[in-house]
């Protein structure tokens, strides 16, 4: 039998032992980035770190951790090709640009809160819905939390749903960060 796999990483950790719970209730393997592993081990959970799956540490002090290829094929293959390990939910939320805006905050830390690899799992789990779950934010996991519960998996009318407000929620910050930059002139 495959084993199906979890990746969770996220800013707000909001339920995020809930829903880590959910999932290895479901036999799902969960993988994660370090904060988000931290949150998980302390609630009991196991949990392989994403640097130990892929067998490449975060680097630029954590600018880079998910952008690696048995990340990106884990989540994009058809299921088709045995030699990738697929991944079949991935819990993401990205990084507050828009409270960082409200707050007033440097450029220099503003470009910090532009995520890259949150945006790339999004995008890549709505893509590949047919066989991924993408779960976008915390107030969708009540809704993934029953359908564990209840199916043992996310079933597709779900995924499509789920798919859809990933795709808004991507359009929607790039839209934020691109208004951001008609407002700085001149160089950082």
């Amino acid at each position: 039998m495959t084993k199906h796999r979890a990746l969770i990483s996220v800013w707000d950790k909001t339920r995020i032992a809930e829903i880590g719970e959910a999932l290895h209730n479901a036999d799902y393997e969960l993988i994660a980035t370090s904060h988000t592993a931290e949150v998980l081990r302390a609630a009991g959970l196991p949990v392989i770190e994403i640097s130990d799956y892929t067998g490449s540490p975060e680097i630029l002090r954590g600018r880079v951790k998910t952008l690696h290829p048995k990340i990106a094929g884990g989540i994009l293959t058809t299921r088709d090709d045995p030699t990738i390990e697929p991944i079949d939910v991935v819990v993401c939320n990205l990084y507050p640009f828009s409270d960082g805006l409200k707050q007033g905050l440097s450029h220099e830390a503003l470009i910090e809160l532009i995520d890259i690899g949150g945006v790339t799992l999004l995008r890549a789990a709505a893509k590949n819905y047919a066989y991924v779950a993408v779960v976008p934010s915390p107030r969708y996991y009540p809704e993934v939390l029953a359908e564990l519960k209840t199916h043992g998996e996310v079933r597709l009318a779900l995924r499509r749903r789920l798919a859809r407000l990933a795709f808004e929620i991507t359009s929607a910050y790039d839209a934020a960060i691109a208004a951001y930059f008609q407002t700085v002139n001149g160089n950082p």
